[in-house]
């Protein structure tokens, strides 16, 4: 499942509300849908994304790994 954000959900519901078919934004790039119908299923699934998310504690963080290289010479 793909991790979303409040203002992609607030950018989603503005454009609804508006009647704009295009939802643009610096997260989200711009989107256009071919209908109402189907942005509000976008919607749908970016509300049951969140509350999965918030249910789960938050956006899943990637584990860091850090490699430390040590060489001597005359080995």
């Amino acid at each position: 499942m793909a991790a979303y954000t409040d203002k992609q959900r607030d950018a989603l519901r503005a454009a609804i509300a508006s009647g704009a078919l295009t939802v643009e934004g610096a997260d989200i790039g711009r989107v256009t849908y071919r209908s109402l119908d189907e942005m509000q299923r976008a919607l749908s699934m970016v509300e049951a994304g969140l509350a999965a998310q918030n249910a789960a504690g938050g956006v899943p963080r990637r584990r860091t790994r850090q490699v430390v290289v040590v060489g001597r010479s005359g080995w």
